[in-house]
């Protein structure tokens, strides 16, 4: 009995650990923003960089699993919005809304997944040099698009080829909030909800005329 707990035990604090981690990563992400480096996760998590790299790699490993953190954080928003006892446009316009509110609510986070620091910062040497945080970008994004296709397949009667164009869909309203939101989050030249309403009247047209499957969740 003992020898087969005690791989679990491990993996128990093994993950309890890389959550501290994440959550020191977090931290420094919210003060730092792009330009959060490795050397400055370690002294917040009270540990040598060594060790860090020990957990995650790289920098880009430690990018990948922020990355996730807050993606799967976003993907359940964006699905409870998706799917709230709600008129269709009213659903359309509270997942705009989510994305946009989750990006206002913590812009450094969000410049960190999504830019490169742009600024004079340096990368340290060694697993930290060259990192690109627009190169590592594009897969959160693609994450993003995938999802939204499979929410606008399995709720909407598109009809023949209908999972390529919920992909099509999918990928272009992901690829639409997240070019307005990086604008309007920069700029600020307007409200978030006039922001919300102008692109749901952008993409309302289409949508309005989608019949809802009738098995499952409305769309």
């Amino acid at each position: 009995m003992e020898t087969r707990q005690q791989p679990s035990e491990q993996a128990r604090s093994a993950a309890r650990r890389r959550r501290e981690l994440l959550e020191a990563a977090d931290r420094v992400v919210l003060r730092q923003g792009p330009r959060a480096s490795m050397n400055a996760i370690a002294a917040e998590a009270g540990i040598t960089k060594p060790i860090l790299y020990r957990h995650f790699g790289d920098k880009g490993g430690l990018y990948r699993a922020l990355a996730k953190r807050h993606t799967d954080a976003l993907l359940t928003s964006l699905r409870a919005a998706l799917d709230a006892p709600a008129e269709r446009r009213e659903r359309v316009e509270a997942t705009l809304d989510t994305y946009l509110a989750a990006i206002e609510a913590r812009p450094q986070v969000y410049r960190f997944l999504m830019h490169p620091a742009d600024d004079a910062h340096q990368p340290e040497t060694g697993s930290e040099a060259g990192f690109d945080v627009g190169r590592h970008s594009a897969p959160l994004l693609r994450r993003l698009g995938e999802e939204l296709a499979t929410v606008i397949y399995e709720r909407g009667e598109l009809g023949p080829d209908g999972e390529r164009l919920a992909r099509v869909w999918g990928h272009g309203i992901v690829g639409m909030m997240h070019a307005a939101g990086d604008w309007w989050l920069g700029e600020r030249p307007c409200s978030r909800a006039e922001l919300v309403r102008s692109l749901a009247d952008l993409l309302w047209g289409r949508l309005a005329e989608i019949p809802d499957k009738t098995e499952g969740p409305r769309f």
